[in-house]
């Protein structure tokens, strides 16, 4: 390969966001309808249906899942698949449910190996579930900040974080879980051992929300608030379930660094339009 330029075949990996087709973006549509090859990871038969109207080559990649066996076995069997397509010259799209950069490790693992053998690859955005969790609970990030963690690892590796920010840890059902086991059997003692963590830095009485996004139009969205003593026997969990933790009483407000900041605006000339 010459420097500066790029092998034949490339790899643009896209999101489909949720609820079918209406969260997809004009440009991830695009990209599937003009691939060579097309790979997915959906969550329900109605988008796979939906895909394979747009491009009849699309493939799955769920065979690449065998029960009991750890999820990174099937994570190296999906990159290999998407790779090896690239390798043989054909413009590959590979396309995920939700956003393909979050908690989605084939998406970002074919593209970084792709790029590394000198091939063309992109990710495109798309609607995630943080981003259907800020709509559907009427949560806005900025005015309070917002942390994220996978629950798991939030757990086994000790974090200082600030609990004036909101907190929202990733698969909180899937607490531990490490192989692949069919359909949806989500670990509730995991969660237990979230709380008795939590319950450190929050209030029993703190008030938190298990959530799950709509997946298909015609269901609404999950949210079940609560105390966080009483998360543990909460019902409705999945091990998809994401959970929300609002934020504690604001920190106190520095006025002597807002009064320096004032000054500072005024000093500022005014911006000038064409």
């Amino acid at each position: 390969m010459t420097r500066g330029r790029t092998k034949v075949g490339s790899l643009t990996v896209v999101g489909t966001g949720y609820n079918v087709a209406g969260q997809v973006t004009p440009e991830a549509r695009s990209c599937i309808e003009a691939a060579e090859r097309v790979f997915y990871l959906l969550s329900d038969s109605a988008t796979s249906g939906w895909l394979k109207t747009l491009n009849v080559k699309a493939e799955s990649l769920h065979d690449c899942y065998r029960v009991g066996e750890p999820g990174p076995q099937a994570c190296e069997r999906m990159v290999e698949r998407i790779v090896l397509a690239v390798r043989a010259g054909a413009d590959v799209c590979a396309v995920f449910y939700g956003h393909p950069a979050v908690c989605v490790a084939p998406g970002i693992e074919s593209v970084r190996r792709a790029r590394t053998e000198g091939f063309a690859a992109q990710l495109l955005p798309a609607i995630s579930f943080e981003d259907c969790l800020f709509a559907d609970l009427g949560v806005d990030p900025g005015s309070s900040g917002r942390l994220m963690y996978e629950a798991t690892d939030f757990l086994v590796r000790p974090r200082t974080f600030d609990t004036t920010a909101a907190l929202i840890l990733l698969q909180a059902g899937a607490i531990g879980l490490v192989d692949f086991t069919a359909g949806d059997q989500p670990n509730v003692a995991g969660l237990a051992v979230l709380t008795e963590v939590l319950l450190r830095h929050y209030p029993p009485t703190h008030r938190v929300a298990l959530y799950r996004m709509s997946q298909l139009p015609i269901f609404p969205p999950r949210i079940d608030w609560m105390a966080l003593a009483d998360l543990p026997s909460a019902g409705g969990l999945s091990v998809v379930s994401t959970l929300f933790v609002p934020p504690l009483a604001q920190r106190p407000f520095d006025r002597e660094v807002f009064s320096r900041l004032q000054q500072m605006a005024a000093n500022v000339p005014n911006a000038s339009h064409p």
